[in-house]
C-alpha cells in the first residue's frame, strides 16, 4: 500500500459506520507506519495527531473515545502520508526538543540529537569551576542547539557560532530570536575558522562536526539518508575530513587552559585523541560516553603558549 493509498483509507473507512475515534486513529496509524518501517510508530502517530489537532500529546489520552471530525481527519492525513514516506518526524512537526530548548527544525539543518546534549553537558560542567564568564566558539552550529544551550544555561561570556551553510545560519538565528538570546550570540558564515578575526581567542571551542564515513551512507535509515543535509553528515572515507583540520587549528583560537570539546562518531575517539596529542598544543585528552555507553565526546585543555 502506498502512503497515499493508506491515508485515503482513513476517509474510506469513515463511511463504514464505525467512528474514527482518537484511539482508533492512533492504533490504525501506528500499524500503518510500522508496515512502512517506521520505528516508534505509535509514539510518532500520537505526535502527528496531536500536532494536527493543535493539542499536547498527553491530551490525547484524555479524549481517546472522542470521534474525529472530517476536518480533523483531513488535517491529519497529509502528516501521516509524509511520515510514511520516512520524512523525519521533527521536520513534519517543525521543531525538536533539546535540553531546555524547543528548536525550529527543518531540512536546512540536522535534527538535534540526544548525543549532542552530552557534549553541552560536558562543556557546562567544565565551566562551573571557572571564575568569570567564559567565551565560546561553536564551529558548525547548524540549528544552533549547542550555542543556544550554552547561552540559555548560563555560560555568561560572548558566543560566536559559525557555519558554512547560510541556510543553517538562518535557522540558528531564528532559534536565537525565539529564545531571546540574540544579544548573546554572534552568527558568522564560513568554513571552520574562516569567519574569525585575527587575534580572536576563546575560552571554549566546541563542535559537533560532520563525522559519518561516506561508505556508511547505504546503511543509514531513510530519515537520515534521504532527508538530512549531507554536508552536515558526511566527512570523507574515514569520517575525519572535517575533524582533522579542526583539531589542527583549534589551538590557535583558544586561550591557555581553554577547552576543546568535540563530538565524534563510533570508533573514532582513539584517532581523535591521537590527533589532539600530536598537535603539541593540548594536555592529555579524555573521552566521555553518551547515554548509550558509546564513546562520544573528546575533551582537552590548551596548554600554555
Amino acid at each position: 500500500m502506498s502512503a497515499a493509498d493508506g491515508a485515503a483509507q482513513v476517509s474510506d473507512q469513515a463511511g463504514s459506520g464505525e467512528a474514527w475515534t482518537i484511539l482508533r486513529m492512533i492504533l490504525w496509524s501506528a500499524e500503518y507506519l510500522t508496515e512502512k518501517g517506521v520505528e516508534n510508530a505509535r509514539l510518532d502517530a500520537e505526535w502527528l495527531l496531536a500536532h494536527a489537532l493543535g493539542v499536547e500529546r498527553l491530551q490525547l489520552y484524555l479524549e481517546y473515545d472522542r470521534p474525529l471530525s472530517p476536518e480533523e481527519r483531513d488535517a491529519f492525513k497529509p502528516l501521516l502520508r509524509r511520515r510514511a514516506g520516512r520524512e523525519p518526524l521533527q521536520y513534519i512537526l517543525g521543531r525538536t526538543g533539546f535540553r531546555e530548548l524547543d528548536l525550529v527544525t527543518d531540512p536546512r539543518v540536522l535534527v538535534p540529537r540526544p548525543e549532542t546534549e552530552v557534549l553541552v553537558e560536558e562543556v557546562l560542567s567544565w565551566n562551573v569551576d571557572r571564575e568569570g564568564a567564559s567565551s565560546a566558539l561553536d564551529v558548525g552550529t547548524g540549528s544552533g542547539a549547542v550555542a543556544l544551550s550554552l547561552a540559555v544555561e548560563g555560560l555568561g561570556g560572548a558566543i560566536v557560532a559559525t557555519d558554512v551553510s547560510t541556510e543553517a545560519l538562518d535557522v540558528a538565528t531564528e532559534n536565537a530570536r525565539r529564545h531571546e538570546v540574540s544579544d548573546k550570540i554572534e552568527f558568522r558564515q564560513g568554513n571552520l575558522f574562516e569567519a574569525l578575526k585575527v587575534g580572536e581567542r576563546f575560552d571554549i571551542v566546541v563542535s559537533n562536526p560532520p563525522y559519518v564515513e561516506d561508505g556508511q551512507k547505504p546503511d543509514l535509515e531513510p530519515e537520515v539518508n534521504e532527508w538530512e543535509p549531507p554536508g552536515a553528515l558526511f566527512a570523507g572515507a574515514d569520517g575525519l575530513s572535517v575533524i582533522r583540520p579542526l583539531v589542527a587549528s583549534a589551538g590557535e583560537w583558544l586561550r591557555p587552559e581553554g577547552l576543546l570539546a568535540l563530538e565524534v562518531g563510533a570508533g573514532q575517539e582513539s584517532r581523535v585523541v591521537e590527533m589532539i596529542e600530536k598537535t603539541g598544543s593540548f594536555g592529555p585528552a579524555r573521552v566521555r560516553k553518551d547515554l548509550n555507553g558509546r564513546p562520544r565526546v573528546v575533551l582537552a585543555e590548551r596548554t600554555e603558549d
